[in-house]
């Protein structure tokens, strides 16, 4: 076959040079007859003239011949067809519109995960909760594969999803972890913010407060991870926000069983936020240290 090729490509006429060099004298005269029929087809579209500047006298046609001598020198150019617009450029609103419907159905997955809704151990498809939550399985399945990132849910090939059966002994270290990155934090910033920044932070303490005695599980968690990541926030390190309100995140999944939080224990933990900003105004470093452990090892909120 090799060989057969090779013959086959000793047989092939050379490409030809560009211009007119590449031209008997007989087809270079015919070029200008033929660029000026080109010109009078697509001088007018649809009775409206092309765009675009002509062409200054005596340049080269945009196809790279060479303008010929005499009459043929005064021939217009071809007018280039007019460029299409680019398919690219209605591209990102189907991005926005997909992303937004995602994060929309990542929001209800968490609410429903914090909630007990979704059981732990249990295996759930994207295709069911899309039609659960009336949306094509993709998004949900984005939302999940986020998830499964915070470690709320585990990849099952070919069924789905499943829920992270998360035990005492797991809540315990997340407790444990968060308490040796936000307690020093904390004392340091006791030290030096001014009682006037925690007064700021009162109404985020206040709406904690408010989802406790509602029993609202769901908003009381993001209400919590709010409070606290405008506290830390005041430490001034992304990376600090970062890695505490990931592991606050997951210290918030269900055990297994789904235990139901009982609403004193909410209300008693939205009123640890407030003592916390009355310890940090005081500057009360023993106080705050407390505080801040309990709230980590007594609720895991």
């Amino acid at each position: 076959m090799e060989q057969g090729a090779a013959r086959e490509r000793a047989t092939e006429r050379p490409s030809p040079p560009f211009g007119d060099a590449a031209r008997g004298p007989e087809e270079a005269a015919r070029v200008p007859e033929q660029a000026r029929a080109e010109s009078a087809r697509g001088e007018h579209t649809h009775g409206e003239h092309t765009h675009g500047e002509p062409a200054a006298p005596g340049a080269a046609p945009a196809s790279g011949v060479a303008p010929a001598s005499g009459a043929a020198a005064a021939a217009p150019a071809p007018v280039p067809a007019r460029a299409a617009v680019p398919a690219a450029r209605t591209a990102p609103a189907a991005r926005v519109v997909r992303h937004s419907v995602r994060g929309q159905i990542l929001d209800a997955l968490r609410t429903a995960l914090v909630g007990g809704e979704l059981v732990p151990g249990e295996v759930y498809s994207a295709p069911a909760l899309g039609e659960r939550f009336g949306v094509s399985a993709t998004p949900v399945r984005e939302a999940m594969q986020r998830l499964a990132v915070e470690g709320a849910v585990e990849v099952v090939p070919n069924r789905g999803f499943r829920v992270t059966e998360r035990t005492p002994r797991e809540l315990a270290e997340l407790a444990e972890v968060r308490a040796l990155i936000e307690v020093p934090v904390m004392l340091r910033l006791a030290r030096t913010v001014p009682a006037g920044r925690w007064a700021e932070l009162r109404p985020l303490a206040e709406a904690t407060s408010a989802a406790a005695a509602r029993g609202d599980r769901a908003h009381y968690a993001e209400a919590d991870r709010a409070f606290h990541r405008a506290v830390l926030s005041l430490a001034g390190n992304e990376q600090l926000l970062a890695v505490a309100d990931d592991l606050h995140r997951r210290s918030q999944w269900p055990l297994i069983s789904a235990p139901v939080v009982r609403h004193g224990v909410l209300v008693a933990d939205a009123a640890e936020h407030t003592a916390l900003l009355d310890a940090l105004t005081a500057q009360d470093l023993a106080v705050v240290e407390a505080l801040v452990r309990e709230h980590f090892t007594g609720s895991n909120a």
